[in-house]
């Protein structure tokens, strides 16, 4: 997805994400951001953690971040932009060939997935 309209890594490609809400688990809230942003229906039994990644703030006023990167086997519907003011584009990319404008940590956590790494401090 490329981000747009969002304040924040706008112009970049990344992958759908976004903050738990309250009273939220980790898996619930993966799967409502996947409606939210692709109109998919992810089956929770699917959803499987393959990387943590602790983030160091990127600015000042920043929080350190704590990134949970799930695989997910299936889904029902089409994936599609759903929240078109947050994103102007949507396509499959291969993990190989990954593009140079794509978000710096998400890069970074895809290449650590690759290589079996559960873990990955980023920025400190």
């Amino acid at each position: 997805m490329r981000r747009a309209g969002t304040g924040y890594r706008d112009g970049q490609f990344s992958l759908p994400a976004g903050h738990l809400d309250g009273g939220e688990d980790a898996v619930t809230g993966l799967i409502r951001e996947l409606r939210e942003e692709l109109g998919v229906e992810a089956d929770p039994r699917s959803c499987r953690l393959v990387l943590l990644m602790h983030a160091a703030p990127e600015h000042g006023q920043d929080a350190e971040y704590l990134h949970l990167f799930f695989l997910v086997d299936r889904w029902s519907g089409e994936p599609r932009i759903a929240e078109p003011d947050k994103c102007d584009e949507l396509r499959w990319i291969d993990g190989r060939t990954l593009p140079a404008d794509l978000v710096d940590y998400v890069g970074e956590a895809l290449a650590a997935i690759r290589r079996g790494e559960s873990l990955v401090l980023h920025g400190w």
